[in-house]
């Protein structure tokens, strides 16, 4: 059989032909065996004494047990894919002989060349059964170690996979958590950057004192435009800090630095100098 005929078989067409191999040699075997019984018994009667003529069935019994023993043990040895050496085979030959000389021994004293033609169909087909079984099991048996070697090469090559597959989906799934993970850390340091930062704001603030982006934006604005003169020019007075009044530089953005609660100062009187 083909390599490939052979790989699209299953195991279980395998055993089945095997199953179907082993039935067909033992009803071979079987028929063999009770053929040879019946035709050497009376050969062998005419050959023995008349006090032990009843013994005549034994010596085709002892013959065909050897070739049940080769047959047999021919098929295990076969199945379990080792060589059993050379004495298997000269105890397969030799039965076989046997019985063939045996089976056509009558009708070659008798000069029936017919008879002996009839004679020797069930042990020439016992010997050839016997060696082609021999073969066949060999080969199937073959077939089935390849065919499993070849479902575990495949099945160990699936695994690999599935564990590279397994192992990236790991290493994925790590490095999205380690992502997200250092994320969230540069998010809550930046948010505590930001509360440090309006905590020191908040400390070089005097108390009481309050800044307005909106009031710091309307000053800015009606500074630069108290500054122009009528013709559309700035008027060149020195630099000026938007927001701080020229009275007081302690002034933040059109707010007077002065606590809201400290009550203004009194007015200055001017008092002559005559008495």
């Amino acid at each position: 059989m083909g390599a490939g005929m052979l790989d699209s078989l299953t195991p279980s067409q395998i055993q089945s032909a095997e199953k179907t191999l082993a039935a067909g040699t033992w009803a071979i075997t079987a028929g063999a065996v009770l053929f040879s019984v019946l035709t050497v018994t009376p050969l062998v009667e005419r050959v023995t004494p008349a006090a032990w003529t009843w013994t005549a069935p034994i010596l085709p019994l002892v013959v065909d047990a050897a070739v049940v023993i080769v047959v047999r043990l021919d098929a295990v040895v076969a199945r379990l894919g080792g060589r059993s050496g050379p004495w298997p085979a000269v105890l397969r030959w030799m039965t076989g002989l046997m019985t063939l000389l045996l089976n056509v021994g009558d009708s070659a004293l008798k000069n029936d060349l017919v008879g002996v033609a009839v004679h020797a169909v069930a042990p020439l087909l016992l010997i050839v059964t016997a060696e082609a079984g021999l073969a066949y099991r060999r080969a199937i048996s073959a077939a089935l170690e390849r065919i499993e070697r070849s479902r575990a090469t495949a099945q160990a090559e699936r695994e690999q996979r599935e564990q590279a597959e397994r192992e990236h989906e790991r290493q994925t799934r790590e490095h999205a958590e380690h992502t997200a993970r250092e994320h969230a850390e540069r998010l809550e340091r930046e948010r505590a950057e930001r509360e440090i930062s309006e905590r020191a704001a908040g400390a070089s603030t005097p108390p009481g004192w309050s800044v307005n982006a909106s009031t710091v934006r309307r000053t800015c604005a009606v500074s630069s435009a108290n500054t122009r003169t009528a013709s559309g020019t700035k008027k060149s007075s020195g630099p000026m800090r938007c927001g701080v009044n020229s009275r007081s530089k302690r002034s933040v953005h059109g707010v007077s630095a002065r606590p809201p609660n400290r009550p203004p100062p009194p007015p200055t009187v001017r008092v002559s100098g005559r008495p």
